[in-house]
């Protein structure tokens, strides 16, 4: 007990109140005990040592509910908690946890917070164990090299209301350099005061470019999150724009302080001010900015003008004011949630546009987002002051109504008439052209208005933008209308079974070629067009090259010139006379020409075969070698960032050369010649408008 350790001491002379004081704050570090020691220590500097025995036994030590178990005592004590680790994973989950750990009784108590910052190695947790909880050692302190402060720890003290956080020091040996000071700062931006801790004899740069990225990344990046947290919390009104208030605690031992410099007439706040302004800083996000000097040659160091100034902006509500603890938790979770991705590698020093801004880079100039971390999951598309640069292998152009764009309008305009997924219709959009449609102007230009004479869509209608390639996002792809070279033909090319199949078939006679085509074009609509017929519908016997394909009249399905050899009238469809039908489908007994139906859909082919068998005779005298138009045809529906066939001489996975043994394949993704035994696999390519699986190199597949 107090009088029984203290008392007898006291009598003999050894301790003087002092020494008393010291042993009583080692001992006993309870807020009540101390404030009840002081009391007593007041009350006996004029009593004599003799009558110190008296006194202290008439001094109703009772009364301060102290227990003679240590351990008791113990849990009455403050103590602290990890709040954030070095990884920046919050380790209190739920506001009620939060609350618990701070030991706050009363859920409707309003706090603020205090931070403090410092390189490692500045007495920084004995710095905050001095300044609150009366002394005692809240904060673990280590004389040890290594940090004894990993990640950040919390602690409350009830008596100033205050929620104390106790950082890890800046320039100490860590693996994230990075990551630690990203985590710093945002403890820093959902704190109401801030103490800079520096035993220097002069301030350094490092507090400067601390300070002064800290107040840039709170103006940039933390002060619209901050609001955002605030205004979904009903309860609580948003809190001023500007940061927290800075106090800057210099401790030197042969230097003079700011305040006391000889020759110095301006303030300590205006010269720190300049200091940040000669070096480019910012510094003002902040609320304030105040210098404590103490300069302790041969003295212990006092905490007394520190604890006068957090007392007196504690007091200051004219920007801040206090808050709920869970409102504190809710912000300081959001600026963890939203300032989490990975952090890239940058330069050594404190870069701030890297731990906050979004990492995405355009994949065409290799310019990064200018938005912060979290904006896709916001619905922000990504953005960038920096112009793109064209690059033909992402074709990342689109184009503007010109007339529009006078108006002041961006409008994307959309073409029309693109070919189907068929070699007839290919050929039908080649003959025909395309169109250029504006939502608001309607068609503004045609490729085959005339004859000849024609202009460009960029001399008449429409205007080329440049625009960004991000990576994952496919609202580009979306907008995208190519007016130029795409893989539309290239899918049609595609389609046809394999491409020499196709290019052999076509061009040993151009006689079938003008013929299937003319053929599609006026075929019924429930005719399966020729391309997609390649064996008999009835005995499944593959088509040969050469072969001639005959369409059934009743189900339109191709067969053999055996399998439908007969003939019949088939009203139901609108063919009157004697024509082609398949085995299944002739009747023995004819259908009654009275159940004539609409000829409509088959007239156009009734005058047609006429004209098919004229253009097939003309077409016959036509000498076209087959090499020369086959190579041809590939070159004009290759995609611009595919290589040409002229210069993939060796395989880009394997290196063995091309040749007849070892066919040309192009890879969809990255537009390389490959073999066919580095290309095996299949996957969609949306990047290059191939969103069905298409073949792709073993390079690319492995990415």
């Amino acid at each position: 007990m107090l009088n029984h350790i203290n008392a007898t001491v006291l009598t003999r002379g050894i301790m003087d109140n002092n020494t008393l004081a010291k042993q009583a704050h080692k001992h006993y570090k309870s807020p009540i005990i101390l404030e009840s020691l002081d009391n007593t220590l007041n009350s006996i500097k004029s009593i004599d040592i003799q009558s110190l025995d008296n006194h202290i036994h008439h001094t109703d030590l009772t009364s301060l509910d102290i227990n003679a178990d240590e351990d008791s005592n113990s849990n009455s004590l403050e103590t602290c908690f990890l709040l954030l680790d070095e990884q920046e994973q919050l380790r209190v989950k739920t506001p009620q946890h939060f609350i618990s750990c701070l030991r706050i009784t009363d859920p409707r108590t309003k706090v603020k917070v205090v931070a403090i910052f410092g390189n490692t190695g500045e007495g920084k947790s004995y710095t905050l164990n001095q300044t609150f909880f009366h002394g005692q050692e809240v904060f673990r302190t280590s004389a040890e090299q290594g940090s004894c402060t990993l990640g950040v720890w919390a602690a409350y003290d009830p008596v100033m209301q205050v929620i104390v956080l106790d950082t890890e020091g800046l320039l100490g040996v860590t693996r994230n350099e990075n990551r630690k000071t990203r985590l710093l700062l945002k403890v820093l931006a959902v704190s109401d005061i801030i103490i800079y801790r520096t035993r220097s004899e002069r301030l350094h740069r490092d507090m400067y470019t601390f300070l002064g990225g800290a107040s840039k990344a709170y103006k940039e990046h933390f002060q619209a999150a901050i609001q955002q947290v605030w205004r979904n919390n009903e309860q609580e009104k948003p809190p001023n724009s500007l940061g927290p208030s800075v106090l800057i605690f210099h401790e030197t031992i042969h230097t003079n302080t700011l305040q006391s410099s000889a020759g110095v007439t301006e303030s300590p706040e205006d010269l720190l001010r300049a200091r940040f302004a000669e070096l480019n800083l910012e510094c003002d996000s902040f609320s304030s900015i105040k210098y404590i000097g103490l300069q302790t040659k041969g003295k212990e160091t006092s905490f007394h003008e520190l604890k006068t100034a957090l007392q007196l902006e504690l007091e200051n509500t004219t920007v801040r004011s206090k808050r709920h603890p869970e409102v504190i938790l809710k912000t300081l979770k959001g600026l963890n949630d939203k300032f989490s991705s990975e952090i890239k590698s940058t330069p050594p020093h404190l870069y701030l546009k890297e731990y906050f801004t979004c990492q995405t880079k355009c994949q065409s100039c290799n310019i990064g987002c200018s938005l912060s971390m979290g904006h896709c999951e916001a619905g922000e598309p990504h953005t960038t002051s920096t112009r793109c640069k064209y690059q033909h292998q992402y074709e990342n152009c689109v184009y503007l109504c010109k007339q529009c764009h006078k108006n002041g309008q961006r409008v994307v305009v959309k073409q029309c008439g693109l070919p189907k997924e068929s070699f007839s219709g290919m050929l039908n959009y080649m003959w025909s052209g395309y169109e250029i449609e504006c939502r608001n102007c309607g068609i503004i230009y045609r490729s085959r208005q005339r004859w000849f004479g024609n202009e460009s869509p960029e001399e008449r209608a429409v205007i080329a933008e440049i625009v960004h390639i991000w990576p994952g996002v496919e609202s580009f792809f979306q907008e995208r209308n190519y007016l130029g070279t795409n893989n539309s033909a290239q899918r049609v090319v595609d389609g046809v079974t394999m491409i020499t199949d196709a290019v052999g078939s076509v061009m040993s006679q151009p006689t079938k070629v003008v013929s299937n085509w003319v053929t599609d074009i006026i075929a019924p609509s429930y005719w399966r067009p020729n391309n997609e017929i390649t064996e008999c519908h009835k005995c499944k016997i593959p088509f040969a090259p050469t072969a001639t394909k005959h369409h059934c009249r009743e189900c339109g399905e191709g067969f053999c010139e055996a399998c439908s050899s007969r003939s019949q009238p088939v009203p139901s469809r609108g063919w009157m006379d004697n024509v082609r039908v398949c085995d299944d489908c002739y009747k023995e007994i004819p259908p009654s020409l009275s159940n004539e139906g609409d000829d409509t859909d088959v007239r156009v082919r009734k005058y047609g075969e006429v004209v098919a068998s004229s253009i097939s005779a003309v077409a016959s005298a036509l000498e076209i070698p087959k090499d020369i138009l086959s190579g041809f045809i590939k070159d004009s529906v290759r995609p611009a960032y595919w290589t040409p066939d002229s210069e993939c001489l060796n395989c880009e996975v394997c290196s063995n050369p091309f040749g007849r043994l070892i066919p040309l394949h192009h890879c969809r993704e990255c537009g390389k010649g490959v073999c066919d035994d580095c290309s095996v696999s299949k996957k969609p390519v949306p990047l290059r408008g191939w969103h069905e699986p298409v073949r792709v190199c073993d390079n690319c597949c492995n990415k």
